[in-house]
């Protein structure tokens, strides 16, 4: 039996086209995911590691399963399919991800693997078979397999590099993930469609007439596109992708107001009227009383509080610096205890400054200046003695921003400090606490005198905890602390320095720019 006639080559425009588009859309949906899964599992780096790792893998898989399919049949009719269905996994990942989200809440690295698996391999593995199948129909003249090869790859490339820093610098800023997703579903499914309708009318004769005796001739040839096949597979793509459309607007959104950064979500507290939660990434995260601004909710925001009462005497203003936004509550606090305090506060994300001033009752004024931006950058801007305290409550989901945990990084903030002003850290960590331990030798490396605050027993806590890090130039009111922390919450700390401290920290290293293993810091060994 004669072979098959080879396939006929694509213009290499189309080709070019396929190419560009399928590999830039596996960037967009590998940039997405970590917006998708992020509210359920955090960002952190283990997030950002498997969702790079699960993207490669099926990039490697989609290639080679591609490339072994391009072996065996005809591409032409492959490519159409590949971008139909990539199109409709797309818009099912959506729904996917929400649902096995609630699952899998919080989980550790094998529930950070399955969702993140849930969020890319389907389409990332089906775009990426897209390129060998291409590559396949156009190496009709092997004296020019490397051209061929090369060009491909090299425009493959640029549509990756295209789609990342479009993705990142513009649709993420500009539009919700859901948007970003149903918007690439649509364009996927709709190219598929396109190019099935072109490659139909553009069929060589040789092609047709092959088709034609293969089925039969005739209206009931189940290959051609008009035939019962061909009907019942495009009714079956639009149940599909209606049933994705469905489950897309059915599952549940974590979100309120997708920022930037975050997931956003304002709650009211059905106990206190005029309070207000502040969850980023589903996680609890700031608390706000609208009509008393005294009023502190949160445990370690209390002692902040007290902290901050004996800097200086009653009612003196100071000059504060606040690293990270959140609800706002620490400004809004020194403003109303403290009148006439000039508040800086440095906020990566400006979706979260807007929801504040929307939401939280944040004004931004005399007493209130907001800076949108990276504040180990903002901080290096900062003159030599420019303020009275520093107050670090900066988070990517439960985790300190490593390059704000650094003994360079605490070495800047000594520096803008005023003598005789002081540094307040707020730190989340978990057993066995080498995270925070670390970070206690990393602040000592820099001021003189150090302590912590902490929940009774935090040390051996079979949960998470936050930590409040105080240090400065001179003896801290270490008295006068612990006076102000019984009146505000009782027995609900343990305030730990000198010698206590010292074997509470163990011996450990301080982190630096070069080294600050921060989230793997976070998990037990």
């Amino acid at each position: 039996m004669d072979s098959p006639p080879p396939a006929t080559p694509l213009r290499p425009g189309l080709a070019a086209a396929l190419v560009f588009v399928s590999s830039g859309a596996v960037l967009v949906l590998e940039i997405v995911a970590l917006r998708l899964v992020g509210p359920y599992i955090g960002v952190t780096l283990q997030t950002n590691s498997a969702v790079i790792g699960v993207a490669l893998a099926a990039i490697a898989y989609g290639t080679w399963i591609g490339g072994r399919i391009a072996d065996r049949r005809d591409p032409r009719p492959l490519l159409p399919a590949a971008l139909v269905l990539a199109g409709i996994t797309t818009a099912i990942t959506l729904p996917l991800v929400r649902y096995a989200g609630e699952l899998l809440r919080g989980s550790a690295v094998v529930g950070i693997l399955l969702l993140t698996m849930v969020a890319i391999v389907l389409p990332a593995a089906l775009l990426s078979a897209v390129t060998p199948l291409v590559i396949k129909l156009q190496l009709g003249d092997l004296n020019r397999t490397g051209e061929v090869v090369g060009k491909l790859s090299s425009i493959g490339t640029l549509g990756a590099i295209t789609a990342t820093l479009g993705t990142g610098f513009f649709l993420v800023a500009t539009l919700p993930s859901s948007v970003i997703m149903m918007a690439l579903a649509l364009l996927l499914g709709g190219s598929g469609i396109a190019l099935g309708v072109y490659l139909h009318r553009t069929r060589p004769p040789t092609a047709t007439a092959t088709a034609t005796t293969a089925t039969g001739g005739g209206a009931d040839g189940g290959a051609a596109p008009g035939g019962r096949a061909g009907t019942a597979t495009r009714s079956a793509v639009a149940v599909i992708g209606l049933l994705a459309v469905g489950l897309a607007v059915a599952a549940p959104d974590p979100c309120d107001v997708e920022t930037e950064y975050h997931c956003a979500t304002v709650q009211a507290d059905p106990d206190r009227g005029s309070g207000r939660l502040l969850l980023l990434n589903s996680a609890r995260h700031s608390y706000v009383d609208l009509d008393d601004p005294t009023h502190l909710e949160f445990a370690y925001t209390r002692w902040i509080g007290a902290a901050l009462d004996v800097t200086a005497p009653p009612g003196e203003p100071l000059d504060a610096l606040h690293l990270g936004g959140g609800g706002f509550t620490m400004p809004r606090y020194l403003s109303a205890t403290r009148p006439g305090t000039r508040n800086t506060v440095y906020e990566i994300d400006g979706g979260l400054v807007d929801l504040g001033v929307r939401e939280l009752d944040v004004q931004p004024g005399p007493d209130l200046a907001v800076v949108v931006g990276d504040a180990r950058i903002l901080v290096t801007d900062l003159p030599t003695d420019s303020v009275d305290v520093v107050v670090g409550d900066a988070f990517g989901h439960l985790v300190v921003p490593w390059h704000l945990a650094t003994r360079e990084m605490a070495a800047e903030i000594r520096r803008v400090i005023r003598p005789g002003g002081s540094y307040l850290q707020n730190v989340i960590d978990y057993p066995p606490l080498r995270f925070i331990q670390a970070e206690v030798a990393t602040v000592a490396a820099e001021f003189p005198e150090v302590a912590l605050i902490t929940r009774p027993g935090a040390p051996t806590r079979l949960s998470g905890s936050n930590f409040v890090i105080l240090a400065a130039d001179r003896p801290l009111p270490l008295d006068e602390v612990r006076a102000r922390l019984t009146a505000s919450v009782g027995a609900e700390f343990d305030l730990l320095a000198g010698d206590e401290l010292t074997d509470f920290v163990a011996g450990a290293q301080p982190l630096t720019d070069d080294y600050a293993p921060v989230d793997q810091l976070l998990v037990a060994p």
